[in-house]
């Protein structure tokens, strides 16, 4: 006797955001990378379309990374006080599909680079690379907003995805997105309603930008509360899928900036060694927190370790085929 499976009917979808733009677009881009577009829940393509297979980006900095562990440092000693080497390296040799640029020379605290030497970065990377760039400041309020303006201005064309809107601090960042034609990450405090009321805000100061926002609800790593994220991001898709065009946005998850800047990640197994040997550790940290986000309905997904990236793609690869 056949059996019928339930389907579950959703009246909407998620929007498609497309990122990046190629010679023809205006920009310089060898391909551009859509997300979105879904109008079923992560990889259930019995019950409806998941056109766009998730997308990993792999961050590279504007300065040497001097807090990283050597287990994450050995795939990059050769390159990372060059970012355009950096990000080259990233795309051709471990098959990032994004690059995320982090202005982390930037910070007041450290090196506290200019404007213009950010510009100067960015131009290097986009020469170097043919894929879509995501911009990170450097995490200091006052500094992204000196910068994020010639950002978005000198790369003007790019269709970049311009970090980081946040419901206090929206308008910079989005005034740049509006003004060069770049997208915007809106990020919320782990809450559904901060997410909502962001995307609203943005949308008022320019209602295209409805279509060019991806959402990042502040992800944590695996053993900080990744329940809680996990949760939020099903509820904002249930959202979206439901007919709420104020959730109906892709999301973007940074696994990489949360789990490399918590102790379990870089602390060498001398100081605990119950917790097993370091790079083991950070390897499997990153790829089970990523692996969480994917399945939550995380369209795009940061990391930083080549191995991560490698598993992940393969599990992409297999949830995709799964689904043909």
């Amino acid at each position: 006797m056949a059996v019928e499976l339930y389907k579950e009917k959703y009246r909407s979808q998620v929007r498609e955001v497309v990122l990046g733009a190629t010679k023809e677009e205006g920009g310089t881009r060898t391909k551009t990378i859509t997300v979105g577009g879904q109008t079923a829940l992560p990889f259930m393509y019995f019950e409806g379309e998941n056109p766009h297979r998730p997308v990993v980006a792999m961050e590279v900095w504007d300065v040497v990374p001097e807090d990283w562990p050597a287990s994450l440092k050995n795939y990059f000693e050769d390159v990372y006080d060059d970012p355009a080497a950096w990000a080259k390296k990233c795309v051709e040799e471990y098959g990032a599909d994004l690059i995320a640029l982090r202005f982390k020379g930037a910070h007041p605290d450290g090196k506290n680079a200019s404007a213009e030497d950010c510009i100067d970065v960015l131009k290097k990377v986009l020469e170097a690379v043919g894929v879509p760039l995501i911009i990170f400041g450097c995490g200091v309020t006052e500094k992204d907003n000196e910068i994020i303006g010639p950002i978005g201005e000198a790369g003007a064309g790019e269709n970049l995805l311009l970090g980081i809107a946040t419901q206090d601090n929206y308008k910079p960042v989005a005034s740049a997105a509006m003004a060069h034609k770049h997208c915007v990450i809106a990020q919320s405090p782990v809450d559904i309603n901060i997410c909502k009321q962001l995307n609203i805000l943005i949308a008022e100061m320019s209602t295209p930008l409805l279509d060019k926002i991806i959402i990042d609800p502040v992800i944590s790593a695996v053993g900080y509360g990744i329940e809680y994220t996990y949760s939020i991001m099903e509820r904002a898709r249930f959202g979206a899928l439901q007919g709420d065009r104020m959730l109906a946005m892709p999301c973007i998850a940074d696994v990489s900036k949360e789990v490399w800047s918590k102790k379990e990640a870089y602390v060498p197994e001398e100081e605990n060694p119950e917790w097993g040997d370091q790079a083991d550790r950070s390897l499997a940290w990153e790829t089970t927190t990523a692996t969480a986000m994917l399945h939550s309905g995380t369209d795009i997904i940061v990391l930083s370790h080549p191995e991560a990236v490698k598993k992940i793609k393969t599990h992409i690869d297999e949830l995709v085929q799964g689904g043909s």
